[in-house]
C-alpha cells in the first residue's frame, strides 16, 4: 500500500568526520527525535518507532555465519525467496512475510547476541537518550539492513494503517558508506520517508480538527482580495490555519463557505475595516462578533485554537 515504482522521498542526513561527533549515539537519538517531532507536528498519530542495532562489520560476519548454520537444516521448508536468501544474504530472511515461515524465523538466533561491547554500549546510550527526551520506541531484533556499509542503529517508523508493509520511513547508521565509495571516513546516519506512504498515514490518523481552518477570511468589495491575502499570510506565519474567500462573493455566500469549511471564525475584510485597521471577527459557534485591531488578530485566534493531542511517553 503506497509503494510505487516512481515515487518521491524526503530525507535528511547527519554526516561528517569522526572529530565532528558524527559517530556519537547522540546523533542517532537526535535524528530519531527529529522524526518523532515531525510526525507529531503534522498530525500523525499512533506511529511506532522500531529500533535495533546491527553492530559492526565484524559482528555481522559472526552473526551471518551463525545464521547460515541455523538455516541449513530448515531452509528447504521455507519459501523460495528465503531459500535463496539463506545462501546469498541470510539477514534478509527476516524480511519474509510468508506466514508459514514465521515459526522458523522466530527460532533463529538474533544479532543482539553477537554485538561487541562498543556496539552494545552505543545502542544502550541511544536508548537512554530517547527515554530521557520522551521518544517511545520498541526494540525489534528482526529489523536488519542487508547492505554492508550499514552499521549499528537501524530503525523504522511504522503505522497500522499501511497494511503488512507498514513502514512510513526507514533509516540507519552507515559509517562505512563514504569509504566504500573511495572517500574518507565520514560516519553518518540518515533516513528516507516515502511521501506517498506519509500521506496515507496522515489521511488515516490525523486529527480531523487539524484540517479545519481556524478562520475564514471574507474579502468584501473590489481590491479586497489583496488585503485579505496579506492578512492570511500574516496569520499563517503565526500558525493559524486560514481559508481564504474571494472578493466576488456576497457576504451571505462567504458565511455559507465558512460554515461549509467548518471554520471557527469568519473575518470580514472590507474597505472600512482596512482604513480603520480593525476587523470584524465573528465566532461562528457562539455568534459573538467583535472588532479586533490588526495587531491583535493572531493572538486572539491562537487562544481559541484546538489543542493538539500530545503523545504519551509512558
Amino acid at each position: 500500500k503506497g509503494r510505487y515504482r516512481q515515487f518521491y522521498q524526503i530525507g535528511a542526513e547527519a554526516i561528517g568526520p569522526p572529530t565532528s561527533g558524527s559517530e556519537s549515539p547522540a546523533r542517532d537519538a537526535e535524528i530519531l527525535e527529529l522524526l518523532a517531532t515531525l510526525l507529531d507536528r503534522i498530525g500523525i498519530k499512533n506511529w511506532q518507532l522500531q529500533l535495533n542495532s546491527i553492530g559492526c562489520a565484524e559482528d555481522r560476519a559472526r552473526y551471518n555465519e551463525a545464521l547460515r548454520k541455523a538455516l541449513e537444516p530448515v531452509a528447504a521448508k521455507m519459501c523460495v525467496d528465503c531459500q535463496r536468501r539463506a545462501v546469498t544474504n541470510p539477514l534478509r530472511v527476516f524480511d519474509c512475510k510468508v506466514p508459514e515461515d514465521q515459526p522458523i524465523i522466530e527460532k533463529l538466533p538474533r544479532i543482539s547476541e553477537y554485538l561487541d561491547e562498543p556496539c552494545r554500549k552505543h545502542f544502550e546510550q541511544v536508548q537512554e537518550i530517547l527515554k530521557a527526551v520522551g521518544v517511545p520506541f520498541t526494540l525489534n531484533d528482526r529489523l536488519v539492513r542487508g547492505l554492508d556499509y550499514y552499521t549499528r542503529t537501524a530503525f523504522e517508523f511504522t503505522h497500522g494503517a499501511l497494511g503488512a508493509q507498514n513502514a512510513i520511513l526507514g533509516g540507519g547508521r552507515y559509517d562505512g558508506l563514504s569509504e566504500s565509495l573511495g572517500g574518507p571516513k565520514a560516519p553518518g546516519i540518515g533516513f528516507a520517508i516515502g511521501e506517498d506512504r506519509l500521506v496515507l498515514a496522515l489521511n488515516e490518523s490525523a486529527d480531523s480538527v487539524q484540517s479545519k481552518p481556524d478562520v475564514y477570511i471574507a474579502p468584501l468589495g473590489a481590491g479586497m482580495d489583496r488585503e485579505a491575502a496579506r492578512l492570511a499570510r500574516e496569520l499563517r506565519q503565526k500558525d493559524i490555519i486560514v481559508e481564504l474567500g474571494d472578493e466576488t462573493f456576497r457576504l451571505k455566500k462567504s458565511f455559507e463557505m465558512a460554515t461549509r469549511a467548518a471554520a471557527r471564525f469568519i473575518l470580514i475584510v472590507g474597505e472600512n475595516e482596512v482604513k480603520a485597521g480593525a476587523f470584524a471577527l465573528k465566532d461562528l459557534a457562539s455568534g459573538e462578533q467583535v472588532s479586533v485591531p490588526r495587531g491583535e488578530l493572531a493572538q486572539r485566534l491562537q487562544t481559541h485554537k484546538p489543542q493538539r493531542t500530545q503523545r504519551s511517553t509512558e
